[in-house]
């Protein structure tokens, strides 16, 4: 059985020029594996989405997932390619995928996490430089974890930027050459260098993540969501309040082989991913779920046939 590379996942988008409030909808069509689920809503959550409502089907084998999903915010401008592309990248394999997405399904089919890569640019400096470059990377799904600039006295720049591949295909030459490709067409003349390789073994510690932010940075960056965050939890009915602690319950009687699985709780960013992520840890696969968001921070899921 085999789907065109196109057909793996389908996005529609809400028109908002025609005033169109309802959701945009994502669809997966794909080979199941255990931690599928766990993938997808996680890379959603980074592209500033929330999940308000979704259905998978799967016989084991092969699954069907369907996501409708907002912005967390109004003013996000979501790469919709981009999250097409990151989406397929953690699609198992199908007989007509193009070699470049198989090649991320080997890799990721590897437990060992994404390593960290060292981009050099020797660069004559201008205005708006590094803006440029941080955003063909973004463009291109590699995470930045640090970035040493160096000036000369002769108005030339030396930028050391580490970097991991969201999509884990870094060390394929396909993908190194589309990446130094899209940095000289930005950079133009003003590149007089770069080198692309795989960083030392003293930086492979980036890979983790560790945030270095001072306590009174992070709260100017998050004062405003935080406060989001206090004022729709003081917004909240009595039916809601009662909700905090939020319920879940698991049914063993339906069948022999499967568990039936219910949440209910308010919602919050994340959530989904926080459920999937767990079943994913304790190497638990879902054969169906539905969930939704009845009403106002009244989010409810269901998980049929765990084992």
């Amino acid at each position: 059985m085999g789907l065109q590379n196109d057909d793996v996942v389908i996005i529609e988008k809400s028109n908002k020029e025609r005033g169109d409030d309802e959701a945009s909808v994502i669809t997966v069509n794909c080979p199941d594996k255990t931690g599928l689920g766990c993938d997808l809503c996680r890379i959603i959550l980074d592209f500033g989405l929330s999940i308000t409502k979704g259905d998978v089907s799967t016989d084991g084998k092969w699954c069907y997932v369907v996501f409708w999903v907002i912005p967390h915010w109004n003013s996000i401008n979501v790469r919709w390619n981009s999250l097409k592309d990151r989406l397929m990248s953690v699609c198992p394999s199908t007989s007509s995928i193009s070699f470049y997405f198989n090649q991320q399904s080997s890799s990721s089919s590897r437990s060992s996490p994404s390593r960290v890569y060292l981009l050099k640019l020797f660069c004559v400096d201008r205005k708006g430089l590094l803006y440029d470059v941080t955003k063909v990377l973004t463009e291109l799904e590699l995470t930045i974890q640090r970035v040493k600039v160096m000036m000369t006295p002769d108005d030339k720049v030396m930028d050391l930027f580490f970097i991991t591949d969201n999509m884990d295909l870094l060390h394929t030459r396909r993908r190194q050459d589309e990446t130094c490709g899209r940095l000289i067409t930005v950079l133009g003349d003003s590149c007089i260098s770069y080198e692309l390789q795989l960083a030392g073994p003293e930086y492979q510690s980036l890979e983790r993540g560790v945030s270095c932010l001072a306590p009174a940075v992070a709260e100017e960056l998050f004062y405003c969501e935080l406060l989001d965050m206090e004022n729709h939890s003081q917004s909240l009915s009595p039916d809601l309040v009662n909700l905090r602690k939020g319920s879940v319950s698991i049914d063993n009687s339906l069948s022999p082989a499967h568990t039936l699985l219910q949440i209910h709780c308010v919602d919050q960013k994340g959530l989904l991913y926080d459920i999937m992520r767990t079943l994913k840890d304790c190497n638990i696969q879902v054969v169906s779920h539905f969930l939704t968001l009845i009403r106002l921070a009244d989010f409810q899921v269901y998980l049929f046939g765990v084992w």
